[in-house]
């Protein structure tokens, strides 16, 4: 499996779920949106977890891990 590291100005600043989609905020502005449809362990979530995430190398969500 390759990874890469994060290049400068990639970094996340905030994540925001609603109930159709996935939002990433970066640092250099860009903004990322995903259908949540894509993620269904977040789409089957509740309000409460979809909130709880942290950032870490990416961003982990330790409420679903064993959703």
């Amino acid at each position: 499996m390759i990874t890469l590291e994060p290049k400068a100005g990639e970094r996340i600043v905030n994540v925001c779920v609603t109930d159709d989609t996935i939002r990433v905020d970066l640092l250099d502005g860009r903004t990322i949106t995903a259908p949540l449809a894509w993620y269904p362990r977040l789409l089957h979530a509740t309000p409460a977890q979809r909130k709880n995430w942290q950032l870490g190398g990416g961003w982990i969500w330790d409420s679903l891990a064993g959703y």
